[in-house]
């Protein structure tokens, strides 16, 4: 039996990008969206046309019990997953004398909650299926060293590395990795309104990274060479840090 990974966000940026990466190793991906179903269509085509295998699955990562209820019907019907893919995630920027209460709460709620909520319905059918597994959240490189405008979503990607510093250190006896991905500046649509030419200045290499270079990773993490790697937070930044 072929091993099943979560990916959360899979219809597009850096979600889409690790789906497409994993499809002709061999995975069985459950691709995650929450209201675009045509692209996430589009994603299980591109899986499909690869020779991967592929099947969708459409909740609102905020709203804890519809996770729990698609997650656990999933896991009942097909069996535990052997990666889950925190990627899903959103960004609401502003100055924070300016940043609404909502917008800090609607991050948080999404990013970090959204981080509980998908994992716990997960965990224990991955420890009693005795295989071990992978945990993979993406975190940021404003929830490594703090970005202006971006105290909310610092805050969220911050809490990520702490939980899953934690849960690496629970789960590690079980033979379940669990780390973090923190990604620079990525080509993706939630950079696309960024000034290029000032972003890169601040980037050692000069460029933003591509979401390949952020998939070519996750797929190491989930492989048995990385079976010694956990409770790490590996940053993905051309040097800014």
């Amino acid at each position: 039996m072929n091993k099943t990974v979560l990916i959360t966000g899979a219809s597009r940026g850096i979600g889409h990008a690790i789906a497409l990466y994993l499809a002709p190793l061999g995975y069985d991906l459950v691709l995650h969206y929450n209201s675009n179903k045509n692209a996430a269509e589009q994603t299980l085509k591109e899986i499909e046309s690869l020779g991967g295998h592929a099947r969708l699955l459409a909740f609102d990562i905020s709203n804890r019990q519809d996770v729990e209820k698609k997650l656990t019907d999933d896991i009942n019907e097909h069996g535990a997953y052997y990666g889950v893919i925190c990627n899903a995630g959103i960004a609401a920027d502003a100055p924070f004398p300016a940043l609404s209460g909502d917008a800090w709460d609607k991050v948080l709620h999404t990013n970090l909650d959204g981080l509980y909520n998908v994992l716990h319905p997960c965990v224990m059918p991955m420890i009693s299926a005795r295989k071990g597994g992978r945990i993979i959240a993406l975190s940021s490189i404003s929830g490594v060293m703090g970005n202006r405008g971006q105290v909310n979503y610092a805050a969220s990607k911050a809490g990520i590395i702490g939980a899953v510093k934690s849960l690496a250190v629970e789960l590690a006896k079980r033979n379940i990795t669990v780390n973090a991905i923190a990604p620079g500046v990525i080509e993706t649509d939630m950079t696309a309104e960024l000034p290029t030419e000032e972003i890169e200045k601040m980037i050692p290499m000069r460029r933003m990274g591509k979401p390949s270079e952020i998939a070519s990773l996750v797929a190491y993490l989930l492989s048995d060479d990385a079976s010694y790697i956990t409770r790490q937070v590996i940053s993905v930044n051309g040097g800014m840090i």
